[in-house]
């Protein structure tokens, strides 16, 4: 009767002759100390020892936007919706991304597509709210997606990305970097929530309730902005904290204190901050 055959699951070790003629075992891995997860258990299968390019990186995911079968929509839905409840969560997998494929990046372009979708949805909603014309519907909708959303958040990550490299880099891991990718990561998971509070949320409530010259109304209007500003604050101290190789990111942290300070200023001014949106979206377009 045969017994079980046992498999190995871990790389085997390697015996190296001492001068004295003991022999020492030793394991060898090509991980990066500073990415090396604590778990007994192997690298995944899928795991990539290699670290592509930043020029492969990105005529990959650009080559992957034509490809839509190849994305996945599903997952990528799953995110938008954690962003709002446990943004945790999200992160958590972006540390399982550089552990399986050598990059903290995304690799699938499908949250920018649902990003732009989106974008699409809450545009036509502003065109209905402020009454807009195809024509200017059509130019407001580009200056949306490719003003606001990506050429701000391009603006955005490049600043992010140059001060974590040289200010929150620790001295340990001084040969290694933020990718640039993942800086534009973390702005979009940041602006996603800002983006259904205000584009969103407020378009349902703006004629019957907030545009009105009420305390109230200015109040809540105000709210809205002050919880979608918070949202990315912390979003991106959620994002930048994920990175092993940065100390903690709580210089970030530091404008949370100035948003009562924006509240009270506003209310004292009698602004509207919803309405100072629809007013600038609606003389851009004219």
């Amino acid at each position: 009767m045969s017994g079980i055959q046992k498999y190995q699951t871990s790389p085997p070790p390697s015996r190296i002759q001492s001068p004295t003629g003991s022999t020492t075992t030793t394991t060898s891995t090509t991980t990066p100390l500073a990415y090396r997860s604590a778990s007994p258990l192997p690298s995944p299968a899928t795991h990539r020892h290699d670290c592509m390019t930043a020029a492969a990186k990105r005529y990959k995911y650009l080559r992957r936007l034509l490809k839509f079968r190849q994305m996945d929509f599903e997952f990528a839905a799953w995110q938008m919706v954690y962003l709002f409840i446990a943004p945790q969560k999200v992160y958590r997998n972006f540390q399982y991304r550089k552990q399986t494929k050598a990059q903290f990046a995304r690799d699938d372009p499908a949250f920018v597509v649902l990003l732009c979708l989106w974008l699409c949805v809450t545009s036509v909603g502003f065109a209905l709210v402020l009454r807009l014309s195809v024509a200017s519907f059509l130019t407001f909708l580009l200056y949306t997606v490719c003003v606001d959303t990506l050429a701000v958040g391009v603006v955005v990550a490049t600043l992010l990305w140059v001060f974590t490299n040289k200010r929150l880099v620790k001295a340990t891991c001084r040969e290694q970097d933020v990718e640039w990718g993942y800086a534009f990561d973390v702005h979009l998971n940041a602006f996603f929530p800002p983006l259904l509070i205000l584009h969103f949320f407020q378009l349902f409530l703006y004629h019957v309730f907030i545009s009105q010259d009420w305390f109230v109304s200015r109040l809540f209007g105000n709210l809205l902005w002050v919880f979608a500003i918070g949202y990315y604050i912390y979003i991106t101290f959620l994002g930048y904290s994920a990175l092993p190789i940065l100390q903690p990111p709580r210089v970030f942290l530091y404008a949370l204190p100035l948003l009562p300070l924006l509240l009270v200023v506003t209310l004292a001014m009698r602004v509207n901050l919803c309405s100072v949106l629809m007013d600038f979206y609606h003389y851009r377009v004219l």
